[in-house]
């Protein structure tokens, strides 16, 4: 199976080239695979010619999609639909990475796979977008909605409040919004599990439980041993360019009737955390 994976040199790609099967895997780095060249996207699509396509790669920085709305479009979406379109054209199947802020996070229950989609941002609307471009042009597809990704290394929650421990004391974590943490080994390992099965469609892929971001925080000290205060803050007292949902939390209706289903976030978390300690 010949994989290509965009988006390979951040977090989720560098742990789906970790926890690769059998498989002949490709992840060029941004210079190479320029989401806003859209030749040079079909270029290296037909050049690898890929079994399968995770398209992985995004604008994530939500208040930047805000400040940059034409950027995001046109890396969140337009450059999804032209990844759809290679993918037909060479064959690939193609999983789609996608995000929980396509909701308005206004329900008072978990999302599913088959929730009415209303996003509140230009990151959401924007990978609204892109799921909607593979939908229409690819069949053989797989939406992947996550939320609130992690891992040992890189820019993230985790790595962030372990950082400012080390030079704040309290801290403030908005205590109002929710979500499913997810560890991006776990996550790569759930998609590595979806592809082997020709069950198309979208997926919600996050580990199970949910929390706030401020329990989320205070679980980081408390399983780091770092003693420091954590205070509760409203989200309406922290001013962002974009305004996250509420509500986050997802939940995996598809991917359990096929059997994928991911550890509770703090058990996650642990293994994070242990790994991150190791020399």
């Amino acid at each position: 199976m010949r994989v290509l994976i965009s988006g390979g040199t951040g977090q989720l790609g560098r742990a789906l080239l970790r926890t690769a099967p059998l498989a002949d895997c490709f992840a060029p780095d941004r210079q190479r695979l320029n989401l806003t060249d859209f030749d040079a996207l079909w270029t290296e699509v037909k050049q690898f010619a890929p079994d399968v396509i995770i398209h992985a790669a995004a604008m994530t920085d939500v208040d930047g999609c805000e400040r940059e709305p034409d950027t995001a479009w046109r890396i969140n979406a337009l450059a999804t639909q032209q990844m759809a379109a290679a993918a037909q054209e060479v064959g690939a199947r193609l999983v789609y990475v996608s995000t929980n802020f396509v909701f308005d996070g206004e329900a008072d229950e978990p999302y599913h796979e088959f929730a009415k989609p209303a996003p509140i941002s230009i990151y959401g609307a924007s990978k609204l977008g892109g799921e909607d471009a593979v939908r229409a042009l690819c069949p053989r597809h797989y939406v992947v909605r996550t939320a609130m990704v992690y891992d040992e290394t890189g820019r993230n929650f985790v790595n962030t409040m372990l950082r400012l421990a080390q030079t704040h004391d309290p801290l403030t974590v908005v205590n109002d919004q929710y979500g499913n943490p997810t560890y991006a080994h776990d996550l790569a390992l759930a998609i590595w599990k979806l592809i082997e099965q020709p069950s198309y469609g979208t997926f919600h892929l996050t580990n199970q439980g949910e929390t706030s971001w401020f329990d989320w925080a205070v679980e980081i000290f408390r399983l780091s041993e770092v003693d420091i205060r954590v205070e509760p803050i409203p989200a309406a007292s922290y001013q962002r360019a974009a305004r996250p949902p509420r509500n986050g939390v997802l939940a995996n209706l598809a991917g359990a009737a096929r059997g994928i289903e991911l550890p509770h976030w703090q058990d996650a978390l642990a293994r994070c955390l242990a790994k991150r300690s190791t020399p």
